[in-house]
């Protein structure tokens, strides 16, 4: 296990933000992120019509006011809308023939703490729906009590199934490790290391493609979600990986990203760790559904001059 020094991995992070950005490059790295966002709605009161719309606004995500000139060139649709399995059937007609993919959690989401056996089932009826992706979450019971074998057999399991299911056709996976509850950065670290292993060594299936597979935060269910430093420690463990096998996994980091200023400090944190590779929707997520707007709202001042109140931007 490698082990993270803390103060230096906040330092650096922090020093991201402090990049100096011009404004012709602000605006190209706005739609970018657009173009990464996965729009998420994870609550016991979702319905067919919040997912609906959540889908319109995935198409469309900057809803651009009556007495406002479009924005030239149009930004692009999002990356993915995530739900729950039921509702994947709802989402895959919505958003049909438009490049947004469905993701969907499963595997005992948000806690893990599930049998084995009922979480790939859970895995296998939302890709039978339709799930281009599958957003898994570990048992940080088990890691926490240093059972990583089991921890890398859940990956493997639900990793062989997301390659080749009963039903359906193949979807990427993304492993969510739940950081706000590893404790240390150490730990952050190394699952991610064991988490990358265990997706890329699957009997039978072999290492994944790139952006197969990739590392995620949070569920965003638990505080601290997406910080700076474990995003780093995560996108190091991804380089690392990359350095030595030629593999590149994706990064998403979900929960608690709100603003413009903070979606751009990610992405340069991602350049300078990972490169210019990574600069895709194919590598690199956003999951937080309330960065569109604030997005939307920058966009619209850099061409129209001036800031848009909050309620000018929908929700959905």
């Amino acid at each position: 296990m490698r082990a993270v020094d803390a103060i230096m991995a906040a330092r650096r992070a922090d020093s991201f933000a402090k990049r100096s950005i011009k404004g012709s490059s602000k605006q190209h790295a706005l739609r970018r992120a657009v173009s990464m966002l996965d729009l998420t709605t994870l609550e016991g009161k979702d319905t067919e019509g919040k997912v609906l719309g959540l889908c319109r606004k995935a198409i469309s995500p900057v809803d651009v006011p009556a007495g406002r000139a479009p924005l030239d060139p149009p930004v692009a649709h999002v990356a993915a809308v995530c739900v729950y399995p039921t509702m994947v059937p709802v989402a895959k007609e919505a958003l049909a023939g438009s490049g947004v993919n469905v993701a969907a959690v499963a595997t005992g989401f948000p806690s893990g703490q599930y049998p084995l056996d009922v979480r790939l089932r859970d895995c296998a009826d939302a890709i039978a729906a339709g799930a281009d992706e599958i957003d898994m979450v570990i048992s940080r019971g088990l890691f926490l009590s240093g059972r990583f074998d089991e921890v890398m057999r859940e990956i493997r399991e639900t990793r062989a199934l997301c390659a080749q299911p009963p039903k359906g056709v193949p979807a990427h996976l993304k492993i969510i490790l739940e950081t706000g509850e590893l404790e240390t950065l150490d730990n952050v670290r190394h699952a991610s290391d064991l988490a990358i292993e265990a997706a890329c060594t699957v009997p039978g299936i072999g290492a994944p493609k790139d952006g197969e597979v990739f590392i995620k935060t949070s569920t965003g269910k638990v505080q601290p979600a997406a910080t700076m430093p474990v995003t780093l420690v995560m996108l190091e463990a991804i380089r690392d990986h990359f350095l030595a096998t030629g593999v590149r996994i994706g990064m998403k980091p979900a929960g608690g990203i709100r603003t413009a200023k903070q979606a751009i400090a990610y992405l340069v944190m991602v350049k300078e760790t990972l490169g210019d590779e990574w600069l895709s929707p194919h590598l690199f997520r956003f999951g937080a559904s309330a960065l569109a707007n604030d997005i939307a709202r920058q966009l619209l001042r850099i061409q129209g001059g001036g800031y848009m109140a909050g309620y000018d931007v929908t929700d959905a």
